[in-house]
């Protein structure tokens, strides 16, 4: 049980996710990824990049995770890792630009990335 909270804080957190770009041009991850996925069946061109089906990805991974009866490590693991290619850039951004918004948007998915680490450590995943 303590694996699927796991998950899905993985999950609630990389959408606070915050971002900002230009003049008054800023959103949450959870509106981003509304827009994305209308968009992916409206016009799929404008949606395809790997920084936005790197994380979706990892995000539907970890959401088959939650109705497995015994969650696979290995692929929470995969979608922790994809969907940190995503916030760890972020956070990369706002600690370059030092945007506290942005910085503290990716902090909890971070400290559910260390927790989760910690609690099941990378070396006793089984096969």
């Amino acid at each position: 049980m303590k694996h699927k909270l796991l998950n899905l804080a993985l999950i609630l957190t990389s959408l606070l996710g915050y971002l900002e770009w230009g003049e008054d041009q800023h959103q949450f991850l959870f509106q981003t990824e509304g827009l994305i996925l209308s968009k992916l069946f409206t016009s799929p061109k404008e949606v395809i990049h790997p920084f936005v089906l790197i994380p979706l990805f990892g995000q539907l991974i970890l959401l088959i995770t939650l109705f497995q009866k015994n969650p696979s490590k290995w692929l929470t693991y995969l979608g922790m890792f994809s969907l940190a290619v995503l916030l760890g850039f972020m956070l990369f951004i706002g600690l370059l630009g030092f945007n506290a918004k942005i910085i503290l948007s990716t902090l909890p998915f971070v400290t559910t990335c260390v927790l989760f680490s910690v609690l099941k450590p990378l070396r006793k995943i089984e096969l």
